[in-house]
């Protein structure tokens, strides 16, 4: 055997056990206390989640950068409460009827991780849901609230896009920070 098929292999058993020590944290924190049947009951179930209904690699190819991660975190938290305080404000609206909108937004950087981070992200704000991945084209179909006109149509895929970039500024790779910049990163 190559010494990149054994590491390849280590690199994926590895994955496998943190992944099998998160759902057994899971389970003994849904249950509520650690003890010896929870912990065995949790490598059991947790033993055959992974057995049953394996993960695809995800590969990750970019690099952490400190200072894009903290924009990343303190721009998502302010969109989170400014989108809460939004929905917020529709709902206790006397008459108003908000109409929303199916946009279609193709990604400039297509790898999984990318999709699968903007994708949640954008799910986790209030007024936005994500209906349709389509992995192939790199395009996420987005439900938008609160939607008059072809402005409010740009400023969500404009929004979409700027999710999308500090991802990439935060956890992504020289190539994929050139795919957003189109030159040097």
């Amino acid at each position: 055997m190559t010494a990149a098929g054994r590491s390849g292999r280590y690199g994926r058993r590895r994955d496998q056990l943190a992944a099998l020590g998160w759902l057994v944290l899971v389970w003994n924190l849904l249950w509520g206390k650690f003890s010896v049947g929870n912990l065995v009951g949790g490598v059991l179930v947790g033993g055959a989640v992974l057995l049953f209904f394996p993960l695809p690699p995800v590969s990750f190819a970019g690099r952490l950068r400190p200072r894009a991660l903290l924009v990343l975190a303190g721009t998502f938290v302010v969109e989170l409460v400014s989108a809460s305080a939004h929905v917020a404000a529709i709902a206790v609206r006397p008459g108003y009827r908000p109409r929303g909108a199916i946009i279609g937004v193709r990604l400039r950087v297509r790898t999984d991780l990318n999709l699968a981070l903007t994708a949640e992200l954008l799910s986790l704000v209030p007024g936005t849901l994500i209906l349709e991945v389509d992995r192939d084209a790199g395009i996420l179909y987005v439900h938008v609230l609160d939607v008059r006109g072809p402005a409010d149509l740009t400023g969500s895929r404009d929004r979409v896009l700027a999710v999308e970039e500090r991802i990439v500024r935060a956890v992504g790779s020289d190539a994929e920070l050139r795919q957003l910049t189109g030159g040097t990163p």
